[in-house]
């Protein structure tokens, strides 16, 4: 029985069909950066699901963002159930749904991609983190690791980002981690002018399409 659509924006490339990328928002929210992100995937080639897991809220100030991500982190069973639906829901929407598929996520967004590679290793082939770590069985994941990091961020310490690298290899993961010098937490975000980078975000952006492409289209 197919699946109703949970929240979430859906997108489709122009063929309509493609292998499937789970976007997973920052701590702001499924916002507009977010939505044209996953519109730029899915112009790429990929069937993209964004869920929401804030069910329609979205922030703009590090108050509100600070408040919707304690609300979140109360009820995280919740979300990690909600993401797991999400993913049955995007792999319904694949060409080839066991050929693999890949999860990014922002910050927040990046502790629950992490996550979600543990607990569905069968589906979870690629895991892209920008500027966002966390801890999970690694030993469990069956996927390939790439993450976008900034060398100033005030959120995600450089240590945290060393020990996230040293533990996936540990677990026989493979693993690339960019370092971006010059910037800070939101580099990719255009919405978020005293941190975006342009250069840095054009650079993660091919960085991000290759390994995409290398990990869910062969």
């Amino acid at each position: 029985m197919t699946q109703k659509q949970p929240n979430g924006y859906l997108t489709l490339p122009p063929t309509g069909i493609g292998p499937g990328v789970l976007v997973l928002h920052a701590w702001w929210g499924l916002n507009d950066t977010i939505k044209a992100f996953c519109t730029r995937l899915a112009e790429a080639g990929f069937v993209v699901f964004a869920p929401d897991l804030y069910h329609g809220r979205v922030a703009s100030t590090i108050p509100d963002a600070e408040a919707l991500v304690n609300a979140l982190d109360a009820n995280h069973l919740q979300a990690k159930a909600e993401i797991l639906d999400a993913t049955r829901f995007l792999l319904e929407q694949v060409e080839q749904p066991g050929r693999g598929t890949a999860v990014i996520g922002f910050s927040l967004g990046a502790y629950y991609a992490l996550n979600l590679a543990a607990a569905d290793p069968e589906h979870i082939q690629s895991v892209i983190l920008f500027y966002g770590v966390g801890d999970a069985d690694f030993s469990r994941s069956n996927a390939a690791y790439l993450g976008h990091f900034a060398e100033n961020d005030a959120y995600e310490s450089l240590e945290n980002v060393e020990w996230l690298q040293e533990s996936l290899k540990n677990a026989g993961r493979p693993a690339t981690f960019h370092t971006y010098p010059g910037t800070g937490h939101w580099f990719f975000e255009p919405d978020r002018a005293d941190a975006y980078n342009q250069a840095a975000a054009d650079l993660a952006w091919e960085r991000t399409l290759a390994f995409l492409k290398r990990s869910v289209t062969t």
